[in-house]
């Protein structure tokens, strides 16, 4: 009985360990070194959730940091052809859209997409 209480126990932490990173990533948009904490704290606790649904959570965390620099990086070179503030603009509705989907997946309990990469598209459960 301990050990489910010690895989619950740790379930629990990584899932809360989520919620800040989830919480770090929207605060960005108000303070952006919390953007740069958030990633750290995935790479940090990344092992702590390996296998488990939780992970899903942790690699979609790490993607949007990571495209989404690629994206701010993009918009300031073209910001001499005014086309970056669209692109700045879009990468910044990319993250929120993410940000928000995340945290209602993980209060629901539900990982991003299948382990199998199989994703949530309309096909992912086609041949279950």
């Amino acid at each position: 009985m301990n050990a489910i209480m010690t895989d619950e126990a740790r379930t629990r932490s990584a899932k809360n360990v989520a919620i800040v990173v989830y919480a770090l990533q929207a605060l960005s948009f108000f303070f952006g070194m919390t953007y740069l904490a958030a990633v750290i704290v995935n790479y940090v606790r990344r092992s702590d959730v390996s296998g488990s649904w939780l992970e899903s959570h942790f690699r979609w965390q790490i993607r949007t940091f990571w495209y989404s620099l690629l994206g701010w990086l993009v918009g300031v070179i073209l910001l001499e052809v005014l086309v970056g503030w669209v692109i700045i603009s879009a990468t910044a509705v990319w993250v929120l859209y993410r940000v928000i989907k995340g945290w209602l997946y993980l209060n629901e309990g539900k990982p991003m997409y299948l382990p199998t990469g199989g994703g949530n598209g309309p096909l992912a459960n086609v041949n279950r």
